[in-house]
């Protein structure tokens, strides 16, 4: 088993924040795991983006050049990043923000709706779960039990009042790609 992800949006959106959890979901379960976070140093609003691989082997580098899934926030992260995606690769749109289409037609895109999703559960900053739910849904890279379980861990304490909000917003994403 070998999954690569590459998540980019700007500072604030919770892009690292949700590698962070994909990576340690991927260790409660026993797998190898990197995560590799870039961003600028503005950090709020400038842009952000890290890589994520879990595999059931040893990892050899941190490094992606093309990943086979990539979560993308906004439309500057759409307009850097879309041409490094893996042909046949699945590429998760928040078309809340993201209104160009893709020129390639050899990836499959998924359209997730974080930001209008995360304003109906009552917070914009869970549109980072939303998309991570997605992502978990349609790949099984990881259990959604064991990304609620390194919420716990990821999280500082002051946040866990906000775990029951983040699971919400986890689930709507992966049931959002049940029905797809």
């Amino acid at each position: 088993m070998y999954q690569d992800v590459m998540i980019a949006g700007f500072g604030g959106q919770g892009v690292l924040v949700a590698g962070k959890l994909l990576a340690y979901a991927g260790m409660l379960e026993g797998k190898h795991v990197t995560w590799f976070p870039s961003y600028g140093a503005e950090i709020r609003g400038g842009t952000a983006n890290c890589t994520v691989i879990i595999s059931s082997d040893e990892i050899g580098s941190p490094v992606v050049q093309n990943p086979s899934a990539m979560l993308i926030f906004n439309e500057a992260s759409f307009k850097k990043f879309e041409t490094r995606i893996r042909q046949g690769g699945q590429l998760f749109l928040n078309t809340s923000l993201v209104k160009m289409l893709p020129s390639r037609t050899d990836i499959v895109r998924i359209d997730v709706k974080a930001n209008d999703i995360a304003e109906g559960l009552g917070d914009i900053r869970i549109a980072n779960m939303v998309m991570l739910g997605a992502l978990l849904k349609k790949t099984g890279v990881v259990a959604l039990d064991s990304v609620l379980a390194a919420l716990k861990q990821v999280l500082p304490a002051r946040r866990h009042s906000l775990i029951p909000l983040n699971e919400n917003a986890l689930k709507s994403g992966a049931q959002l790609c049940s029905l797809v």
